[in-house]
């Protein structure tokens, strides 16, 4: 069994941050050692494997954390993987930080089935760069399917995705019945796309009136309104505390979604909130600049929503960050409003993004990897990963939190070729990732061989 130290650098926890070393074991975590740990032990420890173990990389000015957990991700397969695939974006999620992914439901066909779910996860074998899992989606019509899911097979997906607002294909869950049987279910997490389709419907009429096919891209959050948002969250919240769900609340982009989700947290504490680095980083500003490479759902909003957003990180009211990646063709995101998707690629800038954020904020690193890593295996109960502790699989990122890079198009490992942030200089750099003990990046390269294995989920019937 080969063993790697990994020594000099800063270990960052959810708990704790100084220096230290991690010792690796075949696939798994054998030893966190701190410098000023456990009355003179750890640094023993450290000097005893700086001299036997088969490896040692001296890490001195990095930080080591655990590898990030994005249980919100949209890869495309199957059924668009001329947009992205498994294969492409999970290469280029570890140079985001990102170890494991959790896919989102509505691809073609949606994973609306345990049997769909089999199949996506058989697409990913053997391919996927990162450990991954999927998600299973609601429809009007499969409270059946997802009941016996959650109570009988808990171990093989993430959570049961539910879109109370415009969605891709027949998975939009408008039927009220059906809502207050999935946010009775128990056993797994439900994570919820919260925009009120009513009034992004009447807000479209009013802008087709006013501006005919020409709609600027500048409408795109008065077309999906904060109001839109405000309205379908309260009642996602409403329905968790009555029921006891355990709610996620998915990319919330206004101030007024953080401050009812905290109160409503008072109520309910199964409720978590998730955000994306898309909203601590852009604002309403960039539309102008960006068009419809900016154009997502939820919309991004205004600088004081994003002032926000990176409180509600300082603060701990932001348990998660998904990236909410959505790669598109260029050639599809060059036409009109009306007629470019929503959704952007952004992965591959997860970290970054996060560093960037947290060192203009002056954002304590362990809430990083709190939100980055810990939190989103805990709500998802995934076994034996997301932390940087003894026996958890050896998901590791090494990052220097002072390299400064811009992102550039030829960097980009994204199928669909562009990024949003193309341009923005980050501070924080990915430079070495293991998967299950494998060196997958190294010196800011991904490495040729997939080492990604398939998340295994647990569930707590008391949720």
């Amino acid at each position: 069994m080969k063993t790697t130290l990994l020594y000099g650098g800063t270990l960052v926890t959810g708990k704790e941050c100084g220096l230290g070393a991690v010792l690796i074991a075949g696939d798994r975590i054998a030893g966190v050692y701190f410098e000023n740990g456990g009355d003179g032990k750890d640094r023993a420890c450290i000097e005893e494997w700086k001299g036997k173990a088969d490896e040692r990389v001296d890490v001195a000015g990095k930080i080591i954390m655990a590898g990030g957990i994005d249980a919100h991700v949209h890869f495309r397969e199957p059924g668009m993987s001329h947009k992205a695939d498994m294969e492409t974006e999970s290469r280029a999620a570890l140079l985001g930080g990102v170890t494991s992914f959790i896919d989102m439901p509505n691809t073609k066909p949606a994973t609306v089935t345990l049997e769909s779910v089999e199949e996506k996860a058989a697409m990913a074998a053997g391919r996927s760069y990162a450990n991954y899992g999927f998600h299973l989606g609601a429809t009007n019509d499969n409270l059946g399917e997802l009941e016996d899911a959650a109570g009988n097979h808990g171990k093989d997906f993430g959570g049961i995705k539910v879109f109370m607002g415009s969605s891709t294909g027949n998975m939009l869950v408008d039927s009220a019945e059906t809502l207050e049987g999935i946010f009775s279910i128990k056993g797994k997490p439900v994570l919820v796309h919260c925009e009120d389709e009513l009034t992004i419907r009447d807000n479209l009429a009013r802008a087709t009136e006013r501006y005919g096919q020409e709609i600027p891209f500048g409408m795109h959050p008065e077309i999906r309104s904060r109001r839109a948002c405000i309205l379908s969250s309260a009642r996602a919240l409403e329905l968790a505390m009555d029921k006891g769900t355990a709610l996620h609340l998915l990319h919330v982009s206004t101030a007024e979604e953080l401050k009812m989700a905290a109160a409503a947290k008072v109520h309910n504490p199964h409720i978590t909130v998730e955000t994306s680095a898309n909203y601590l980083w852009f604002s309403d500003k960039d539309y102008d600049r960006l068009g419809s490479r900016v154009k997502c759902n939820p919309s991004v909003k205004t600088e004081a929503d994003r002032a926000a957003l990176r409180e509600g990180l300082k603060s701990g009211v932001v348990d998660t960050i998904g990236s909410d990646h959505a790669p598109h063709l260029p050639s599809e995101k060059e036409g009109g409003y009306c007629s470019a998707p929503s959704g952007m690629p952004s992965i591959q800038q997860a970290l970054p993004v996060l560093l960037t954020v947290a060192a203009e904020e002056g954002i304590p690193l362990t809430r990083i990897t709190a939100v980055f890593s810990e939190k989103a295996a805990e709500i998802f109960r995934i076994k034996d990963r997301g932390r940087l502790q003894a026996g958890y699989f050896a998901d590791i990122v090494v990052a220097d939190p002072a390299a400064e890079d811009t992102v550039t198009k030829e960097g980009l490992l994204y199928k669909c070729g562009w990024s949003p942030y193309e341009g923005c200089r980050l501070t924080g750099k990915v430079e070495t990732v293991f998967v299950n003990g494998e060196a997958a990046v190294r010196n800011g390269t991904v490495t040729e061989k997939p080492y990604g294995r398939r998340l295994i989920f647990g569930q707590d019937r008391t949720r």
